[in-house]
């Protein structure tokens, strides 16, 4: 009878510990189906915040630190006097002034950016892991509260900025920018340099560092007058650019129709698309009209100069080279029509001049030019479109 109960029992035991090894498993199996969904759904919001986004631009804050001052109260149309970046008639005292050059990032956690459609000049170069940065050079940059925001010196920017005499302004640098910038290459204002840092520069509350440094023209002068450096261009200055007259507006002779055009860049995928009414390439990038938080109006240029360029990375560094002196192939597109050009620079402070097939100097529409830096090894990867609609399909 004994044997039996214990039989009984031991079947009992059994069945108990293989109800709760069940429960086990369908407990254990509930928390990976609950995590798993958890963490998808965390990586799925991740993932998102790197896909374009129309709406950064929108309801962009104009009061924010900034005045608003358009690109149009830039150049005085009543002026003889005329700009030695685009061009356009500019007040007299500005004539002999030397430019400002300035460092802004491009990515999308710093937009909007302040200041780019003030800017009579701008440089956009492919900088590390495939993103862009921006250089604005501007002939006036009077009553400006925010500009950028300001990022990193890289020296293929610094030798641009010597090009155009320009005082250059970025907050820090590369070890390879830095190694160049004691050589004096340039006159420039750091945001690293403890005896103007924190006169130039400011940081805003509405972004996390790093994309939260700006500068000001009040900075910017107290900065110049604390490093002593001259505002006057010196005698015998050499001038980038040939330009039609004020009035003129004029197509390229022999060139081939081009309304739209898409660059490499792999992070914000830029492209412009022409304006026929404002004769104007609109800019977009990151699937977005990319826009200036001060006036809240698109970027657009007038003259759009491709420049392919050899690239390197630095010996024993991630830091990316491109070599600017010596020559190479690139495309000038203005007023609906795109043509090949080839480019010369013979020093790192000499300028660099852009020729037609013939030899004779380009010539440019006045208004903006945007320059693109591309490295060689993109040159069949920009894309060229006769009408608008062909991109768009």
């Amino acid at each position: 009878m004994s044997g039996k109960n214990s039989t009984s029992q031991d079947r009992k035991t059994k069945l108990i510990i293989l109800i709760v090894i069940v429960a086990a498993l369908v407990v254990a199996l509930g928390l990976i189906i609950y995590f798993g969904t958890k963490n998808k759904n965390k990586t799925d919001e991740t993932s998102s915040t790197t896909e374009p986004d129309s709406s950064i631009y929108d309801d962009l804050n104009v009061s924010s630190g900034a005045v608003d001052n358009t690109n149009e109260d830039v150049y005085n149309v009543d002026s003889n006097t005329l700009s030695i970046l685009t061009g356009l008639p500019i007040d007299e005292s500005k004539a002999n002034k030397r430019p400002l050059s300035c460092m802004i990032e491009n990515t999308k956690a710093c937009l909007p950016q302040y200041g780019l459609n003030q800017a009579g000049i701008v440089y956009e170069c492919p900088a590390e892991g495939g993103i862009t940065r921006l250089m604005a050079i501007f002939d006036n940059y009077d009553n400006m509260d925010r500009i950028g925001n300001v990022r990193s010196c890289r020296p293929y920017y610094a030798y641009i900025s010597a090009e155009y005499d320009a005082i250059y302004v970025h907050y820090g640098q590369n070890l390879v920018a830095e190694q160049l910038l004691k050589t004096g290459i340039v006159d420039d204002l750091n945001g690293l340099d403890g005896s103007v840092g924190t006169t130039v520069f400011y940081r805003s509350s509405d972004k996390k560092a790093p994309h939260n440094a700006y500068a000001s023209t009040d900075g910017i002068n107290a900065g110049i007058e604390k490093k002593g450096y001259s505002t006057d261009l010196p005698a015998g200055y050499e001038q980038h650019f040939k330009f039609y007259g004020p009035t003129e507006d004029n197509a390229i002779a022999n060139g081939s129709p081009c309304e739209a055009l898409s660059l490499y860049f792999p992070n914000n995928k830029p492209y412009f698309i022409y304006d026929k009414d404002s004769k104007t390439y609109k800019r977009y990038q990151f699937g977005a009209a990319q826009k200036d938080a001060i006036d809240g109006n698109q970027c657009e240029a007038k003259n759009i100069i491709i420049e392919y360029v050899p690239s390197q990375i630095y010996a024993g560094t991630d830091y990316l080279n491109i070599t600017l002196n010596g020559s190479g192939k690139g495309k000038f597109i203005t007023d609906g029509t795109i043509t090949d050009v080839t480019w010369t620079k013979s020093s790192d402070s000499g300028v660099t001049r852009f020729y037609y097939a013939d030899g004779t100097e380009i010539t440019l529409n006045p208004g903006k030019t945007w320059f693109e830096l591309c490295e060689n090894s993109g040159e069949d990867k920009n894309t060229f479109y006769e009408t608008a609609d062909q991109m768009n399909n």
